[in-house]
């Protein structure tokens, strides 16, 4: 159980030094700072930070403006971390997840969320209402006139809104993706990603690949998770996939393995069979050792 700090000031202020002090008379042992805007989407220390926190360890911030842009990305990092069997805590505020009254100050701040964002939509449609009363025709002149300049910068920001709602996200499911692609096929690689607790992205096969396009050609991703996968035989899929919980859930047992092949993943035996036994288990274990997917130990 480890605490893991994290700190961050603007571009425009000094440096991280009182936040980091008082970090450490917490009891920080690993400290991760970047030197960012609020707004800014792309943190890269913060997502080390989300990488690093494990099971039982705690994410500690003096405020917690110092780790969220909004309302709603609080409330996404306080799940990634939950997902984890992490807590997140904030020294100034009374946000603590290891404790039912620090869990109940998160769900209100959802529950304060999710009333902001119903204000404003019903803010909108009584502002369209009384617009088409006055006689204005709702919607942008140039779209309705179908102007081309006006349709590429529509385009244009629907890409990029897009594109960051990805990078938001990216560190949830990429990583799944980079490990396991191009050696296994999508349709694999998204059971895998689908059986992330709590879930993610609502992706379907295709919005998946449309999802790794994106960041590829943003430069978020390498290019060889594009690459055509190879037809493998059900025992060598099975072996990767045993490799990859290995490597990812170290304390995994082999009945614990044998359920989430056969109940998240589905994955068929080599035999074309759905149920998983420990013995199955460690046969793929052993045929992955034999590719050198995992060291001999």
């Amino acid at each position: 159980m480890t605490l893991i700090g994290y700190a961050r000031v603007s571009t425009d202020e000094q440096d991280t030094a009182a936040q980091q002090d008082a970090l450490r008379t917490q009891g920080c042992a690993v400290i991760f700072e970047d030197k960012a805007s609020g707004a800014s989407k792309e943190r890269p220390s913060l997502a080390k930070a989300l990488e690093r926190v494990g099971k039982g360890d705690t994410l500690l911030v003096v405020r917690i403006d110092r780790l969220a842009r909004s309302l709603s990305h609080l409330l996404q990092i306080v799940e990634t971390i939950r997902a984890k069997g992490a807590f997140f805590r904030s020294i100034n505020d009374p946000i603590d997840t290891s404790s039912p009254q620090g869990m109940l100050m998160t769900q209100m701040l959802g529950a304060f969320a999710e009333f902001e964002r119903a204000l404003i939509r019903e803010r909108t449609r009584a502002g369209l209402k009384a617009a088409v009363a006055r006689g204005a025709k709702p919607g942008n002149p140039k779209m309705l006139a179908r102007d081309p300049a006006a349709i590429a910068e529509i385009r244009h920001s629907h890409n990029e809104r897009y594109l960051n709602e990805l990078l938001d996200g990216r560190h949830r499911w990429l990583p799944t993706v980079e490990r396991l692609r191009p050696h296994l096929p999508w349709v694999i690689v998204l059971r895998q990603i689908r059986s992330i607790a709590p879930p993610i992205r609502s992706f379907s096969e295709r919005t998946l690949v449309k999802a790794c396009q994106a960041l590829v050609r943003a430069g978020y991703a390498d290019p060889i998770i594009l690459e055509t996968a190879p037809r493998l035989p059900l025992d060598t899929r099975a072996a990767r996939l045993v490799a990859d919980r290995i490597k990812t859930h170290p304390g995994s047992s082999l009945r614990e393995i044998a359920k989430w092949l056969s109940q998240d993943l589905r994955e068929p035996t080599a035999r074309g069979g759905l149920s998983w036994s420990p013995e199955g288990v460690r046969r793929a274990l052993a045929h992955a050792k034999a590719l050198g997917l995992i060291e001999i130990g």
